[in-house]
């Protein structure tokens, strides 16, 4: 892999990392077409990038970060009551990622079950979308008001993205829509639950697969790929946010079903191969 390519790659996971369209489905398609195979170093680079999308939110949100070690130590009750609920969203994930994980990386790493998963999940948002403006819920509950079934809710919905081309952040902001927060809470909670599991995720390949990784792309490659995620995340949350409260999650929707009739199409007149 030469820097450009690991350039192109962190700036595919850093804009796609927090949208709703799903930053593994996106990596291991442009994998694909920059003829990089797949297996264990690959599959390893495509998530510890993700570091630098994790610290572009714990930049972004570093107010947020800071209350949440207030209530560690003890100092602040939101903050403390803002960890539990991250603890209790993030438990299901490591249940099932543990249980799961072979069986997951063996069937669905490929692009037919990733171009299902786009379009099942755009079809989700899209009748997300109207269920939201009906019920009103971009004035939903603060994040203090979270409560533990609701982030327990979120947890075992984050459960579903481990699906690849589900998409975490979709899974996640529907969860804490589901939970009763507004569109701004859900997506703040979707992001710092972000952290917590992507930080696992990171450091779980990178003791399992990290010399792999490694010996196949080398450091330059890899500090290329988390500099370019950083920066990429970081411009892609600001738009974000701001783009969601005024808009609504319906077109990315729209974009996830013509990506997966694209990539469809192209898987089955041979131009793309899973």
């Amino acid at each position: 892999m030469d820097w450009i390519q690991a350039l192109l790659l962190g700036v595919v996971e850093g804009v796609t990392e927090y949208l709703p369209v799903s930053s593994t489905g996106h990596l291991i398609l442009v994998q694909r077409l920059l003829g990089i195979g797949g297996g264990e170093a690959a599959d390893a680079f495509a998530i510890c990038i993700q570091a630098g999308a994790i610290a572009a939110v714990l930049g972004l949100y570093r107010g947020r970060i800071a209350q949440i070690l207030r209530g560690l130590l003890g100092r602040d009750a939101a903050g403390r009551l803002l960890l539990v609920n991250l603890l209790y969203a993030f438990a299901p994930a490591v249940v099932l990622g543990l249980l799961l994980e072979k069986r997951i990386k063996a069937h669905l790493f490929n692009l037919p079950a990733i171009t299902a998963a786009w379009l099942v999940g755009g079809l989700a948002i899209l009748a997300a979308s109207r269920w939201a403006r009906r019920e009103g819920r971009g004035d939903g509950k603060p994040l203090e008001e979270l409560t533990t079934a609701g982030a327990l809710t979120i947890g075992f919905l984050q459960c579903v993205a481990m699906w690849p081309g589900t998409s975490r952040s979709l899974v996640t902001i529907l969860g804490g829509l589901l939970a009763g927060l507004g569109v701004g809470p859900a997506v703040e909670f979707s992001f710092l639950l972000g952290v917590v599991t992507l930080s696992a995720a990171t450091a779980h390949d990178v003791w399992t697969h990290g010399a792999a990784m490694v010996s196949a792309y080398h450091w330059p490659s890899l500090l290329v790929g988390f500099a370019a995620a950083t920066v990429a995340a970081a411009a892609a949350v600001k738009w974000m946010v701001g783009y969601l409260r005024r808009h609504g999650l319906a077109v990315f929707g729209w974009y996830r079903i013509l990506l997966a009739l694209g990539a469809g199409g192209a898987l089955l007149t041979g131009r793309l191969v899973g």
